[in-house]
């Protein structure tokens, strides 16, 4: 086996996907069985820079490089062959967002994003407008905003994309984007999977009075369906991606996507009436739909797969970042008692004390709000944890009322999905870090949806699988194939059931009574907002 994998690499027989997570660069090298070959990762973290959650770019590059670097060295050691060709590669990051260059190719501004909650007037009056959720996330509610506060950077773009799409341009000098990632910028048309014409117009005459040199239309990236060819590495992005020299230019590259659509794909999920949960920094699901929802609901974006099919997304901005911060803690405790602590390890045992606790967690309370959470109207992060005397303060029932907690806010989302328009979950296909400790993250977010939760063997390998998918699709595909035919025919024919875990009564019961606790406990976090304000520290 190992000789057909070796001469697949030297002639190019594979795709590479990269994907931007909030807390992992990582790239997959696949072969044309979509079998995993090489792998690599590179850990970032965001920063709340002058009021604004940001990436640092420079960082950016560094860690793009690296992670290159480090796929290009297990392939060397695994197969003894050094990386110069691939058949096709695939960029794939954090969705929405804002960033915004000028005509030099200049950052205008930092990186603002998915993160900030900073841009509510702007979503809501756009909202209104086109009578379309407009999340405040999406780069639309950020260029609007930055409008309304007069800031000198507007007039000088020359091009706006998200974090894939910067990437991509980077590589290839394409302004391209997937239409999943493009659905998080502006409104996309489901006849036309474009950017919707008659809410560009509305938007162009609610500016028009600002006499800005650019039309939204000349400033948006073009939007590519799956499947598209949309660029070439360039000679600049080839030495960008490999300084080393031995990667070889020309390589063809498929349209960019955002987290949401990658994982779609990693699940199979594409399809209409499947669906999919992504389980990290934040937290969200994937709903295909049938048809249009009857109401414009604020908890629900409407976003569309790589195909462009539209999905009811619903997006809770904080999940595991509390969990991890609590984690820390226990290691800190850990090492000084001077022992060693083995992060798999600890997260297992911790992790596992869930299973022990009372069923609705002892009559703990916990908000995991590292910055705002729109789907309950929290402006900023102020991670809380609240007991009362007669909670039962054990370390199981901690342990269980963080992980309820980063299911909470997107339970509240799906509650308008499967109540108030009646869609139907007959199971989620889950992926994500949180799912890292095998059964434990599955077994709660079975309770809190109430519905079957599989993981599938790929959820290991995440969005940067996925991405990996999108690339082999553009090239393999046969004329005319659609890709949830590629995905169900070929990547997943022998099946997507995966390890699945039905929910148990008891914790279902446990998670409603938490539910009760938390939306009840919603002005405790809101008074933690309004009165907690940092003074400044003095650090030894």
């Amino acid at each position: 086996m190992v000789p057909t994998i070796k001469n697949a690499i030297v002639r190019g027989e594979t795709s590479l996907g990269i994907e931007f997570g909030s807390t992992r660069i990582k790239a997959v090298l696949i072969d044309y069985h979509f079998n995993t070959i090489g792998s690599s990762s590179y850990e970032w973290e965001n920063q709340l820079i002058d009021g604004y959650w940001t990436y640092d770019l420079t960082e950016m590059i560094k860690g793009l490089q690296e992670t290159y670097r480090q796929l290009k060295q297990d392939i060397e050691n695994k197969y003894g062959v050094t990386l110069q060709k691939v058949g096709s590669i695939g960029c794939s990051a954090m969705m929405q967002g804002y960033i915004v260059l000028d005509q030099s190719g200049d950052l205008l501004v930092p990186f603002r994003t998915w993160r900030n909650a900073t841009t509510g007037t702007a979503a809501s009056e756009l909202t209104e407008l086109f009578n379309f959720k407009i999340p405040q996330r999406w780069s639309i509610a950020h260029l609007y905003q930055a409008i309304l506060n007069n800031e000198e950077h507007v007039n000088k773009i020359d091009y706006m994309t998200t974090l894939s799409g910067y990437i991509h341009w980077m590589l290839t000098g394409t302004k391209a984007l997937g239409v999943g990632d493009a659905s998080g910028m502006f409104p996309i048309d489901r006849s036309t999977r474009q950017y919707n014409k008659d809410m560009v117009s509305k938007f162009s005459h609610l500016i028009a009075d600002k006499n800005y040199p650019w039309k939204l239309q000349n400033i948006l990236p073009e939007v590519y369906v799956a499947g598209e060819h949309a660029g070439n590495l360039s000679e600049a992005g080839a030495r960008l991606l490999d300084p080393s020299g031995a990667l070889q230019a020309g390589i063809p590259l498929c349209p960019p996507e955002g987290d949401a659509g990658t994982g779609m794909v990693a699940t199979n999920s594409v399809k209409k009436r499947t669906g999919n949960i992504s389980i990290g920094t934040s937290i969200f699901a994937m709903l295909v739909l049938e048809k249009d929802l009857s109401a414009v609901y604020p908890e629900i974006d409407i976003v569309t797969t790589p195909d462009g099919s539209p999905v009811g997304m619903v997006l809770a901005n904080n999940c595991s970042s509390d969990i991890n911060a609590w984690l820390g803690l226990f290691r800190e405790f850990y090492e000084a008692m001077g022992l060693h602590a083995d992060s798999s390890q600890l997260y297992h045992v911790l992790f596992n004390k869930a299973l022990e606790a009372d069923p609705d967690g002892g009559g703990l309370l916990s908000y995991g709000y590292y910055s705002g959470e729109n789907i309950t109207g929290i402006a900023k992060g102020r991670p809380l944890f609240v007991r009362s005397p007669e909670s039962r303060f054990n370390l199981a029932n901690f342990m269980r009322i963080h992980l309820f907690s980063a299911f909470a806010a997107l339970r509240l989302g799906l509650d308008i999905l499967t109540q108030k328009e009646q869609i139907t979950i007959d199971r989620v296909f889950a992926h994500g870090g949180l799912l890292k400790t095998p059964l434990v993250g599955q077994k709660m977010c079975a309770a809190a949806l109430n519905v079957p939760v599989s993981v599938l063997s790929t959820a290991g390998e995440g969005g940067a699988w996925g991405m990996s998918v999108l690339a082999s699709y553009m090239v393999n595909k046969e004329q005319q194939e659609e890709l949830t035919h590629y995905l169900a025919t070929k990547v997943f024919k022998d099946g997507t059931k995966g390890q699945e875990i039905h929910p148990d009564s008891k914790d279902v019961n446990g998670f409603l009574l938490f539910m009760e606790r938390y939306k009840k406990g919603l002005p405790i976090e809101q008074a933690a907002v309004d009165h907690f304000v940092e003074t400044g520290r003095i650090e030894n």
